[in-house]
C-alpha cells in the first residue's frame, strides 16, 4: 500500500517564501555584481591606462609596502623616475590608484577639489567618527560655507593680536625648562621635547595609537582593507573605542569650550572683538540670522577641528622636527641663535614675517621636507582631463601628454615625496638646507612650478588650502625663537643617532629601536 505525504498549506507557503527570498537575494548579488562589471569597463575605456609598479601582494597591491616602508616618498620618486609623473599604483583587493608627481597636473588637481575630487568614503567614515561633519568633512557649497565663516579668524589681524599668546605658552616651557636644568647636577638634563608639546588631555590619547607596535601593524592591516570596504571601520575593536572616546573627549571640550565662551558673550557689552576670534565667530554663525549660518553640530565639528589641527599637527610636530634637526646640524642651530641674539627683543608679528631671514628660512626647510601628512587621496566625482607639463608613455605605448580620468578613479598626491623631490627640488633635495631659501637661484625652475605656500604642498593648495597656514607658521617661528635663544639643544647619543617614524594616528618621531614614541634631547641653557 502506498502512503502519500500530503504537505500543510503553511510548510507549502514557508517553503515558497523561503525560496522567493533566495530568488531575491540572488538577484540583489547578481545586479550588484552586473553594476560592479559595468562600472570596471567603463572605467577600462575611458580612463588612460598607464605603466606602473607590479602588485607584490595578491591582497594589498603595493599599499602594505608603502604603508610598512620609513621612507614611502622615496619608493614614490623612484616610480616616477622609472614611469613617469603620472602612473598608476595597484592597491587594495584590485583597486588602482593613479599618482600624480607633475607640477602641471597637480595644480589642476586642486584647482577642483571638493567640487571633481572628492573624499574618498574612508576618509568621509573617519573624520567623521573623530571630528564631525566639520570644515574637514565637508565638500562642494558646504565647504565654501563653513570656511567663508571661519576665515576672519585667521586673518593678519587676528593673528597679530594672537602672537602674544603663543609667547605666553613658549615662556611658560622655558621657566618649566629652567627649573628641571637648576635641579639636575651638571647644568643640563634629558627632556622629552615632544611631551612638552602635548600638555593637553586630548593629544595624549593620539599618543596611544602609535605606542602598541604590535597593535599598530593590525590597524595598519584594517585601514588598508577598509579603504576598500569602509564598514570594516565600525567592527568593535580597541582601536575603534579609542577613536570614539577621541571623539567625545573633544566634543565634550568643545562644549565646555562654547558654553563659556556665550556666558561671556551675554555679560560682555563689546562684542566686537569677540565676534572677530574662532570662538565668537562660531557662536555668531549660530544664530538663525546669521548670513553664513551653521547648525550646533557644524559648531562643535568646527571645535573639534581646531583642537585636532591646532594642537596635533602645527604645535607639536613642526617645533619638534625643527629642535630635531637643529640638534643634527649645530651649526644652523647657532647661526640661527645669532640672529635672534643680535635682533633682541620678541618680535612682533609683522618682524617674524619680514625681519629674520633665518628663521624664516629654518621653518620653511623644516616645513618642506617633514609634512604632518605625506599623501593625499581623493575620489573622481566626475570625469576629467587632466594636462602633464612633461609626457608619460601609456600602456599601449602612446605617448601623451595629458590623461584621462573616469568617474570613481582614485587619485593620489604625494605631497611629502613631491616636497623633497630630486627632479624638482635638485640633487640636495633630501638634505636639511636652509640656504636654500635665501638665495634666488636656491629654489630650482622646476619646484617655482609647484603651486602651494612658498611652493610646498605641506598645507596643500586650492579651495582646501589649510586655513590656519599663517596661524601655524606664526606660532612656530614664536615659540622657535624662545627655545632657540634660551637653549642649546643636542641629540642624546650624538647628532648622527637614527630616526625613524612611528605609525599612529599621524606620524611620530622615534629613537631608531627604541619601544613608544619621541625623541629626548640634551638641553642646557645658552649661557
Amino acid at each position: 500500500m502506498k502512503v502519500i505525504f500530503v504537505s500543510s498549506p503553511l510548510s507549502l507557503w514557508t517553503t515558497v517564501r523561503s525560496v522567493d527570498a533566495f530568488n531575491v537575494a540572488g538577484s540583489f548579488v547578481a545586479l550588484w555584481a552586473l553594476v560592479k562589471v559595468l562600472r570596471a569597463l567603463r572605467w577600462r575605456l575611458k580612463t588612460t591606462q598607464l605603466h606602473g609598479p607590479p602588485r607584490t601582494s595578491f591582497i594589498y597591491g603595493v599599499s602594505h609596502d608603502l604603508v610598512a616602508s620609513q621612507d614611502s616618498g622615496g619608493m614614490y620618486e623612484r616610480w616616477a623616475t622609472e614611469y613617469g609623473v603620472a602612473y598608476m599604483i595597484p592597491s587594495v583587493l584590485g583597486q588602482t590608484r593613479i599618482v600624480l608627481c607633475d607640477p602641471r597636473a597637480i595644480v589642476h588637481f586642486y584647482a577642483r577639489e571638493t567640487w571633481t575630487y572628492v573624499q574618498t568614503p574612508l576618509s568621509l567614515t573617519l573624520l567623521e567618527a573623530t571630528i564631525g561633519r566639520g570644515l574637514l568633512w565637508s565638500q562642494g557649497e558646504a565647504h565654501k560655507r563653513q570656511r567663508k565663516a571661519l576665515t576672519p579668524a585667521f586673518s593678519n589681524a587676528a593673528i597679530r593680536k594672537l602672537t602674544s599668546v603663543f609667547y605666553d605658552s613658549a615662556y611658560k616651557a622655558k621657566g618649566a625648562w629652567d627649573t628641571i636644568i637648576e635641579l639636575s647636577s651638571d647644568g643640563d638634563t634629558l627632556i622629552e621635547v615632544q611631551n612638552w608639546m602635548n600638555h593637553i588631555s586630548v593629544t595624549e590619547m593620539f599618543d596611544t595609537f602609535g605606542n602598541d607596535q604590535k597593535a599598530s601593524a593590525l590597524n595598519q592591516v584594517v585601514l588598508l582593507l577598509a579603504s576598500a570596504f569602509p564598514v570594516i571601520t565600525k567592527i568593535p575593536s580597541k582601536r575603534r573605542n579609542l577613536v570614539k572616546k577621541l571623539g567625545v573627549a573633544m566634543g565634550e571640550l568643545s562644549n565646555d569650550l562654547l558654553i563659556r565662551s556665550r556666558r561671556e558673550k551675554d555679560v560682555n557689552v563689546s562684542e566686537r572683538d569677540e565676534e572677530k576670534s574662532i570662538i565668537g565667530l562660531l557662536i555668531k554663525s549660530e544664530g538663525q540670522d546669521a548670513e553664513l549660518h551653521m547648525s550646533k553640530e557644524e559648531v562643535v565639528a568646527q571645535m573639534k577641528v581646531l583642537l585636532f589641527a591646532g594642537y596635533e599637527t602645527t604645535s607639536s610636530e613642526f617645533i619638534f622636527w625643527a629642535l630635531i634637526e637643529l640638534s643634527r646640524h649645530p651649526d644652523v642651530q647657532t647661526r640661527l641663535r645669532e640672529e635672534l641674539l643680535v635682533f633682541g627683543v620678541d618680535p612682533t608679528y609683522d618682524q617674524l614675517k619680514a625681519n629674520l631671514p633665518y628663521l624664516d628660512a629654518v621653518v620653511h626647510e623644516i616645513l618642506r621636507l617633514h609634512p604632518p601628512l605625506g599623501e593625499f587621496t581623493r575620489l573622481a566625482a566626475a570625469d576629467d582631463v587632466i594636462p602633464l607639463s612633461e609626457p608619460v608613455r601609456t600602456e599601449s605605448g602612446e605617448v601623451t601628454d595629458n590623461i584621462c580620468i573616469a568617474k570613481g578613479t582614485l587619485i593620489m598626491i604625494p605631497g611629502a615625496a613631491i616636497n623633497r623631490s630630486s627632479a624638482i627640488w635638485g640633487p640636495d633635495a633630501k638634505e636639511f638646507k636652509p640656504d636654500r631659501w635665501l638665495t634666488e637661484d636656491g629654489i630650482s625652475g622646476k619646484a617655482k612650478e609647484v603651486q602651494g605656500h612658498r611652493h610646498l604642498l605641506t598645507f596643500v593648495y586650492g579651495p582646501r588650502t589649510c586655513l590656519g597656514k599663517d596661524f601655524a607658521i606664526t606660532e612656530f617661528k614664536a615659540v622657535l625663537s624662545v627655545l632657540v635663544k634660551n637653549f642649546v639643544f643636542e641629540m642624546r647619543d650624538g647628532p648622527d643617532t637614527p630616526v625613524e617614524i612611528a605609525r599612529g594616528l599621524l606620524p611620530r618621531p622615534r629613537v631608531v629601536g627604541e619601544d613608544g614614541i619621541g625623541v629626548p634631547l640634551r638641553v642646557r641653557r645658552y649661557e
